[in-house]
């Protein structure tokens, strides 16, 4: 079996998942690791058996492959020579800080025939799959991600940082384009929102309303899904839902049979696939930069709708 040589750069919180699942992957060698931090490196090199990078350029010799999971605002400068060399790579959701850097990507990715995916992680969540199946056509979405401060992340709003992945989906899920968008959010412990509703209205008629929470003391993602005759409400967490169907003048409930699996664990597979056979992935470079343009766009009406800014 041909293998993929594959690194991580960033291994904090979401680098270390990565680390612990290509280290299991099949298709994967997993050669080596970079982080700023020195005994962070060290540890997880000594963890995994591999070499302890002392910068990005080592590791990108080392590499067909890499997974990006640094914060935000370095993405668009680490992910450059990566491309520039033709290395395939998964970028942590959001893409890059603004969209112009980007759509910069993307041209890059193409023009060096490299795979370029996006982490949006939900949309490989087994509950999306049932979805994908029962959708029609979406007259009306609720989207609920909640979740306590996470002391991480901070150095963007929530929307860039949680409702990006609702945006994903519903762009995926939405095939129209956007009539308009109303938002709203506050800030609470960071300099950015913290807490967000954005309500977008599709030139197809379909309605999306979404809300985002950063500082709530319970953990909720939730989607539901209207249609002419079936309504979907799904939990992406503990992955599991129900399907009302009108029947008549009846309305019919029926669980949603979800053969549980690991998200994360499915999306770096698809990904490794992909690069391998230098095939289209489930989330491109395109999908995540037209989700970051939509999210900035919500960002930017928040803080214009709020005079304390």
């Amino acid at each position: 079996m041909q293998k993929l040589k594959v690194g991580v750069v960033g291994v904090g919180h979401i680098g270390r998942e990565h680390a612990r699942i290509y280290s299991l992957l099949e298709n994967v060698e997993f050669v080596g690791i970079y982080d700023t931090d020195a005994n962070v490196r060290q540890r997880t090199a000594q963890q995994y058996g591999i070499r302890a990078c002392a910068s990005v350029t080592e590791l990108m010799d080392l590499v067909d492959a890499a997974t990006i999971a640094t914060p935000t605002t370095y993405h668009y400068e680490v992910a450059r020579p990566f491309l520039e060399a033709s290395k395939h790579l998964l970028i942590e959701k959001p893409i890059t800080e603004n969209p112009e850097d980007a759509k910069k990507l993307v041209h890059l990715a193409a023009e060096k025939n490299a795979v370029l995916q996006v982490g949006h992680i939900e949309r490989f969540n087994p509950v999306l799959k049932i979805l994908e199946t029962q959708l029609t056509a979406p007259k009306f979405i609720e989207a609920h991600r909640l979740s306590p401060y996470p002391g991480r992340s901070t150095d963007v709003g929530v929307v860039l940082d949680l409702m990006i992945h609702d945006l994903e989906i519903i762009l995926h899920l939405v095939h129209s384009p956007i009539q308009n968008i109303d938002a709203v959010g506050v800030a609470v412990l960071s300099k950015g929102e913290d807490i967000a509703n954005a309500r977008i209205r599709f030139e197809n008629g379909c309605v999306a309303n979404i809300t985002t929470s950063r500082i709530s003391p319970e953990k909720m993602r939730k989607i539901r899904v209207f249609q002419e005759d079936t309504y979907l409400s799904l939990d992406y967490q503990k992955q599991e839902g129900e399907i009302y169907r009108k029947v008549g003048l009846q309305i019919t409930r029926e669980k949603v049979p979800v053969e549980k699996q690991e998200p994360l664990k499915m999306e770096l597979k698809s990904f490794t696939e992909c690069a391998l056979a230098k095939s289209q992935p489930v989330v491109s470079g395109a999908h995540g930069a037209h989700a970051l343009d939509i999210a900035v766009q919500i960002t930017e009406l928040i803080w214009k709708n709020n005079p304390a800014r």
